[in-house]
């Protein structure tokens, strides 16, 4: 009897102790998951602000940069992913990582309201320069000077931030979004606690997610689409009929011959500057790799069109594709994918800036001089760079940001409006797809 009473004491004690190490096990993969996790989404806000900063600075310090309307457009969409980065990301953070909201309910309701507003001004932003780049683009040069003027562009940038306001603050301070959801909130406050002081729990009824979900995500992304669409057929049509400009100089001809050099600049105004100079002859080369440049010209506008769009759907489709479908299906999708959606959205505020600015070659200068703290040498290898820039150079570049055309005309064939026009859309087409 003794000896199986030992037995049973020797394997209640290796239970216990089994049961202690599990215990022990878990508490340790738990806080390593959370210090990943910390690490991951400070890495992210750390990235965002760095990117966003970075972009603001150069406006300002770059003269070069504000000429040009479509900067003003991208640096208030910086100054909007700023404040993502600075007010509503680090408290989701420690939301995420701790489990519980420490900041009471009136600030839960104003770090929502932020949230709404801030996002969807971003959003906005990126649908005005999609509009911009279609005026630039697809008008003529007088037509974009004369829809794209300050006045414009400063009523643009004001809707950006005030049609938010109307599904943010306005709504969520009223408690609009709670109507007819009262019960279903209250028993997500008794599951998580009792108290909103523990978790910031925001729920809406249907009518709000489908207006708040039409004025942030689907309007935006339909104007999106249609205007980069278009951007895209007018920039390829323009490169066909440079083709056949090319094409129709190529000849090669006795004596001096005029030629058109045409150079893309940093301003996104359509009147830049053409100059006429002589040669003589043709060059045979230049036309035998119009094909050729044509063609990386199409893949890289396709690619680049599609790399914007591509991550502005990747990162808020799902969130807003959720958001309209959890109210009819009984708010029955699990927070931990609402999170995963939320954040995904949030990692397109730190994307941005690499889409819309670190790809622009006038911005990456800049950026390189702020980076080397303003070193006088590397300014004037800068000043220098800008001048070669301006002396007629190489056909068209493969990657579409800077161009130099030379058309070569037979003796007494005059340069007419038409060709000058189709030049001037085209200098558009490659220096706006360039700096997407």
């Amino acid at each position: 009897m003794s000896f199986y009473s030992l037995l049973f004491f020797s394997s209640l004690v290796n239970d216990i102790n089994n049961t202690g190490q599990q215990e022990e096990q878990q508490e340790f993969l738990n806080s390593l998951e959370i210090v990943v996790l910390s690490i991951v989404l400070s890495i992210i806000i750390i990235m965002t602000v760095f990117g966003n900063l970075l972009v603001m600075v150069a406006l300002c310090t770059d003269r070069h940069l504000r000429k040009k309307k479509t900067n003003y457009f991208i640096v208030s969409l910086a100054f909007a992913d700023l404040l993502v980065a600075l007010v509503v990301m680090p408290f989701a953070a420690i939301e995420l990582t701790t489990g519980q909201w420490h900041y009471g309910e009136l600030f839960c309701l104003v770090r929502t309201s932020l949230d709404v507003l801030l996002t969807t001004a971003s959003i906005l932003h990126l649908c005005c320069i999609a509009l911009d780049r279609y005026y630039a683009i697809c008008c003529q040069p007088l037509v974009y000077r004369h829809k794209m003027t300050p006045v414009r562009v400063a009523a643009m940038l004001s809707g950006c931030w005030l049609i938010p306001m109307f599904i943010s603050f306005l709504p969520i301070m009223q408690s609009w979004n709670e109507i007819g959801i009262e019960d279903i909130i209250k028993e997500r406050i008794s599951q998580t606690g009792g108290f909103n002081n523990t978790s910031c729990i925001f729920l809406v009824n249907w009518p709000y997610a489908l207006v708040c979900s039409a004025v942030a995500f689907y309007v935006p992304l339909v104007l999106m689409v249609l205007a980069y669409q278009r951007i895209y057929v007018t920039a390829m049509t323009h490169v066909r009929q440079i083709e056949t400009l090319q094409r129709a100089g190529s000849a090669p001809t006795t004596g001096t011959d005029p030629v058109v050099t045409v150079r893309t600049s940093t301003s996104s105004d359509p009147l830049d500057h053409y100059r006429i100079r002589s040669t003589t002859g043709s060059s045979s080369s230049e036309s035998a790799s119009v094909g050729n440049s044509r063609m990386r010209i199409e893949t890289k506008a396709a690619k680049t069109l599609a790399v914007i769009m591509g991550c502005f759907c990747l990162c808020w489709a799902p969130f807003f594709i959720t958001n309209v479908v959890d109210p009819f299906i009984n708010y029955s999708v699990p927070g931990q994918l609402w999170t995963a959606w939320l954040w995904l959205g949030y990692i397109n505020s730190g994307l941005n800036p690499f889409l819309y600015a670190f790809l622009n070659r006038a911005f990456r200068r800049a950026f390189l001089v702020i980076l080397c703290c303003g070193n006088e040498q590397y300014a004037q290898q800068r000043t220098r760079s800008l001048r070669l820039t301006q002396r007629p150079c190489s056909p068209a570049s493969a990657n579409g940001t800077s161009m130099a055309l030379r058309l070569s005309f037979l003796p007494n064939r005059s340069y007419s409006d038409n060709g000058r026009t189709i030049l001037r859309n085209e200098q558009e087409s490659q220096d706006s797809i360039g700096a997407l």
